[in-house]
């Protein structure tokens, strides 16, 4: 059994990913500032390992408070910059479920984090798998206010070392402070 250390929650570790992409891929300098991206992750420990629970419910309520500390973490992290697009993951041990992660990622999680980045309108894309420590996943950013937007479709990898334990569920929201450099694909501005 794990001492609960964050409301209904036992949070092993906390990680911060942050990279600067300050040109594109054949080298040619930003058109403006670089991208940041930052992903922010915790392993969580999964109370229904092994086990098939029918009801999620408590477990999704209980995730606002999660959501509230991804958007205090962020707001240290990103400094003056502002959020343009965002995404969601979740990576579940092995002795958990798929919906076990995804339970931590629904609107009632999404929601502080939208207003801790000033507010958002657009829906948050997401991905999710099992896996085990070191498994890499690929999370999707969409721009935060209008999903349409080409030049905000984008992805951040993200690896957590030691983590997720068979029974541990690691949850992470990337964040970019501007859409692809040079991007020039048409369709719907940024508004």
């Amino acid at each position: 059994m794990r001492t609960k250390n964050f409301g209904e929650f036992h949070i092993r570790k906390w990680y911060l990913q942050v990279e600067d992409t300050l040109a594109n891929e054949t080298g040619v300098l930003a058109d403006g500032d670089p991208v940041r991206k930052i992903v922010i992750g915790a392993a969580i420990h999964n109370a229904f390992s092994g086990r098939f629970v029918d009801d999620l419910s408590a477990w999704v309520r209980e995730s606002a408070a999660l959501g509230e500390e991804f958007g205090k973490r962020l707001n240290s992290a990103i400094g003056n910059a502002h959020v343009a697009s965002y995404g969601k993951a979740c990576i579940v041990g092995a002795a958990g479920e798929y919906e076990h992660g995804n339970a931590l990622l629904t609107t009632v999680f999404a929601d502080p984090v939208r207003s801790a980045i000033g507010g958002a309108k657009a829906w948050i894309p997401s991905t999710g798998k099992r896996g085990s420590p070191g498994s890499a996943i690929d999370i999707p950013l969409a721009h935060k206010d209008e999903l349409y937007v080409r030049s905000h479709y984008d992805t951040i990898s993200a690896m957590f070392a030691d983590a997720p334990n068979p029974d541990e569920i690691v949850i992470a929201f990337a964040f970019a402070t501007r859409g692809r450099l040079h991007s020039r694909l048409g369709g719907p501005q940024a508004p």
